[in-house]
């Protein structure tokens, strides 16, 4: 039997259903987190926004008050770069990260980390953090007066990817103040971190879940984590496989939504660094090639998208001007006036929830970037 192709609509409006895209979904904060399999969070504010797009009826009090009762957690994850996870989901999960995350370590500080005691630094930042939460900045002046060096940034960034640490949450509008304290994720979560790479299996399905159909390249691109050719062969009994238009094998849940690619897709806002545009090496099923360099900034910035019929057609700001709150669109091409109509209604939402407060909003979409 020959395997399945699936053209690029069809794996776009699979990947869109996975992610909550094609209609709004009614669960809970962390039970969105967990099917999103965790939201990049680099800086506080663009979660929120992407579970504003993705849950009926959400509101920021949703998300702040999962954090405060620890059922979702900020902490350095896929890629070496600050996630929201369930809980539970840093306690599987952790272990099979810290390869890749000591690797990247090695890549970042080459040189510098010959010679330093890990076991000894990792003791005393423990040791430290054990105390109380602290901000980074604490942590690195501690830890200079014990293992001296030329930059205590190098320690900092040694034990952020060694020691499992979860972000404090406060009162601030989004979550997290600008520069928040850490703490052990053992002692805020109150149960021991597993080391080990036991948790491989069920990040494979819980990537699949989310993303798939997908690639093995695309799920070692979407983790960081290399190696994973043995996990999707242990697993590739209870998988079901297709293939791209490019000849790509493609593994998936047997079960996982695959909607027909006539599938209609309503316009979507997503922030900052949302993982729908990082979640695969190839990323063709959700922007176009040639708008691809679009979306990576030269400081590594990912800009916030639109998506028309599925597919990213634009980056987007808001910016507040005293009581006026402008939601600034850039499309990559011209504007068909029914997509304009649903972005200005879809995006006047966004601005009352991101500025609540504003007096008055307004859409407006500049010239075509391309």
């Amino acid at each position: 039997m020959s395997t399945p192709e699936l053209s690029l609509r069809a794996l776009n409006r699979a990947t869109l259903a996975r992610q909550m895209l094609l209609e709004r979904a009614t669960v809970p904060v962390e039970t969105a987190v967990a099917r999103l399999a965790g939201m990049q969070a680099q800086i506080p504010r663009p979660p929120y926004l992407g579970l504003w797009t993705r849950l009926a009826g959400f509101e920021r009090a949703a998300l702040t008050a999962a954090l405060h009762a620890r059922r979702v957690v900020r902490a350095t994850a896929w890629r070496g770069t600050l996630h929201l996870l369930t809980a539970d989901d840093l306690r599987t999960f952790r272990g099979s990260l810290q390869e890749m995350l000591s690797r990247g370590m090695r890549s970042v500080l080459g040189g510098r980390v010959e010679g330093l005691d890990m076991v000894a630094l990792l003791a005393e930042a423990r040791g430290f953090f054990a105390a109380k939460p602290a901000s980074f900045e604490a942590a690195r002046a501690h830890l200079a007066t014990r293992f001296p060096v030329d930059d205590a940034r190098f320690l900092g960034y040694a034990v952020r990817t060694h020691l499992p640490l979860v972000q404090v949450p406060d009162d601030s509008a989004w979550g997290f103040p600008a520069a928040a304290d850490f703490a052990l994720a053992e002692q805020w979560l109150g149960q021991e971190i597993p080391t080990g790479n036991e948790g491989l299996p069920a990040l494979v399905r819980r990537y699949l879940a989310a993303f798939g159909p997908a690639s093995i390249q695309d799920a070692q691109n979407w983790s960081g984590i290399g190696g994973l050719r043995a996990t999707f062969a242990a697993l590739r009994g209870e998988l079901a496989t297709f293939r791209d238009a490019r000849g790509r094998e493609l593994f998936d849940l047997p079960d996982a939504p695959r909607p027909e690619e006539a599938t209609p897709a309503p316009v979507r806002f997503l922030p900052e660094y949302d993982n729908l545009v990082l979640g695969h090496d190839d990323r063709s099923r959700i922007v176009a090639d040639a708008h691809r360099p679009r979306l990576v900034t030269k400081n590594l910035q990912v800009p916030a998208t639109f998506l028309i019929d599925g597919f990213v057609a634009g980056t987007f700001k808001v910016e507040r001007k005293k009581k006026t709150a402008t939601l600034a669109l850039t499309p990559f091409g011209k504007l068909l006036k029914k997509d304009q109509r649903a972005l200005e209604a879809e995006g006047d939402a966004l601005l009352a929830f991101v500025e609540p407060e504003a007096a008055t909003r307004d859409v407006v979409a500049a010239a075509p970037s391309g």
